[in-house]
């Protein structure tokens, strides 16, 4: 069995062809991926297959939605051992404003933020955007 198989059947996903080919490529990219993206590259998959396989992918903390500003949600592979818990998994994005790529500085984890009595936080999305190191030639 392979490392993909056993990561999807660790999560209780089924290792089917489609989600062990969507979660290859999502290994393979640097960047965060749009639900289009992964459209392009498997154009003669069913795009509800697609999507469906997306959602159980962030449902089962296999990838996190990000949302960098742009309309266009991406998704990335969690970290192992990430649950995508807001208390302690969640880490800042970096959009280039240039290449349009967005990426995951998995190092950086966003800092707990004590909100007053009565509030409850569900998410948080903290993006910096600017120009990524290919692109600025650094």
């Amino acid at each position: 069995m392979s490392e993909i198989e056993q990561t999807l059947k660790n999560k209780g996903l089924r290792p089917t062809a489609m989600r062990i080919l969507i979660y290859k490529y999502l290994v393979e990219k640097d960047a965060a991926a749009a639900l289009t993206d992964i459209e392009n590259a498997f154009e003669k998959a069913d795009r509800t297959t697609l999507y469906r396989t997306v959602k159980k992918f962030e449902e089962k903390s296999i990838v996190h939605q990000i949302d960098d500003g742009t309309g266009i949600s991406k998704y990335a592979l969690c970290e192992p051992g990430c649950n995508c818990e807001l208390e302690q998994d969640l880490h800042l994005h970096f959009h280039c404003n240039n290449c349009d790529e967005t990426v995951c500085l998995t190092e950086q984890k966003i800092p707990h933020i004590n909100l007053p009595d009565g509030y409850v936080a569900e998410n948080a999305n903290l993006v910096l955007k600017g120009i990524c190191d290919k692109c600025s030639g650094q």
